[in-house]
Formats: C-alpha cells, structure tokens, sequence
C-alpha cells in the first residue's frame, strides 16, 4: 500500500515517516502521539512547533537541547521573566533558531500564561482533544490531516487568549505529538499508546508531518 505502514529497525510495521532517520525513529516510537500534560510540557510543545514553521523538523530536533539550554527549561516562570538582555542573547544564540519574532512571542507567550491559573493551559488544550471513537485509524500518510475542526477551534481559542505564533497547522501539530490524537497508522506498531519494545534513544517533541 503507497504510503502505509513500513518495516523498521526490527522488521515490524512504522508509519514511514518514522524511518528517515535514527533520531526519527526514537522520536515515533518513544514521543509522538503519547500523552502530555503539564503546563510547562505543553509551553515547550508550542514553542518548538512555531520555531519549526518554515523548517525542516529535523532542524528543531537536533536543536532541542539547545533550546531547553536556552529558554531555561522552557519554565514558564522563568522564561516570564527574561529581560531585554535575555532576547539580546537569545538572538546570538546558535544552538537555537535565530528568528525574532518567533523568540518574541515565545516570550510574549510566557508572560501571558504566567498569568493564568496553574493547570489552566493543560485544561485549555485538552479539552479540544477528539473523541477516539470519532476518528477512524488513518491507514496511509494521506489519510492524516493537516488541520481538523479541533485544530482550528484550539487556535482561536489559545489566540483570543493572548497566545502568539499557534495557526491551525500548528494547534494539530500540537495536537498530535503530545497525544490529543493519535495518527499512528492503523498498521504502525506504535498506535495505541504503547512503545514498541526493543527500540530505544533520544525522543523529542512536535510533529514532523508538516
């Protein structure tokens, strides 16, 4: 089938994205589609989807760390309070992206959510997830969305808010990655929420569909 499921690493059934490389592969079967939750968790999620707006996913990959490095963890408190000299070095800073206005609203971002309720951020966005039962298992790549109602309801909502840089592509991104929905083909080994076992390194965020 032109785009389904593809033998991996261990001779058992991936999405094909989830092939290219080492870091991808670590990436599907250890993150992508598994629940997250918590306030900070969900900030750095949205942050590293709309510095991967125009770029490769891989770029954001293999920076993660850079980013964790230079937005102090991605805490949202802290990063609330970076001042102008803080956006300065950030701007200098080559283990990130160095695009302004993407570091501008993940700045913006955080003071604004500073001032919401803890736990507030992680209710906002998982009230958007799909019923399960509503969305039939995707059986090739084609069969994923770019957007989904959901997606476009999330952005509105994250937008009326004050949050920056988050389009519908980017709330079904989210959406994805940290397990609102799950677009694992309906062959890949990893539908369903449960690592394959006997693969293993580093995973990261986001979602390298777009």
């Amino acid at each position: 089938m032109i785009g389904g499921a593809e033998p991996g690493p261990d001779g058992r059934p991936r999405c094909p994205w989830g092939l290219a490389t080492e870091e991808y592969v670590a990436y599907h079967d250890e993150e992508w589609g598994r629940p997250v939750h918590g306030d900070d968790a969900l900030y750095e999620r949205l942050c590293l989807e709309a510095f991967q707006s125009g770029l490769s996913w891989l770029t954001i990959l293999r920076r993660r760390e850079g980013f964790r490095n230079a937005f102090a963890g991605f805490k949202i408190e802290s990063v609330a309070a970076f001042t102008d000299e803080d956006a300065a070095r950030l701007l200098a800073d080559p283990g990130i992206i160095r695009n302004r206005a993407k570091i501008e609203a993940t700045l913006a971002n955080a003071r604004t959510l500073a001032g919401w309720q803890p736990g507030e951020l992680d209710t906002l966005i998982w009230s958007y997830a799909p019923e399960p039962a509503t969305r039939p298992a995707p059986q090739t790549i084609s069969d994923v969305p770019a957007i989904t109602p959901e997606s476009v309801a999330l952005s509105k909502a994250l937008k009326k808010r004050g949050i920056r840089f988050v389009g519908p592509t980017t709330a079904y991104a989210l959406m994805q990655a940290c397990g609102l929905v799950d677009d694992h083909l309906a062959q890949c080994v990893a539908r369903g929420g449960q690592p394959p076992a006997g693969v293993s390194g580093r995973g990261t965020p986001a979602s390298p569909w777009r």
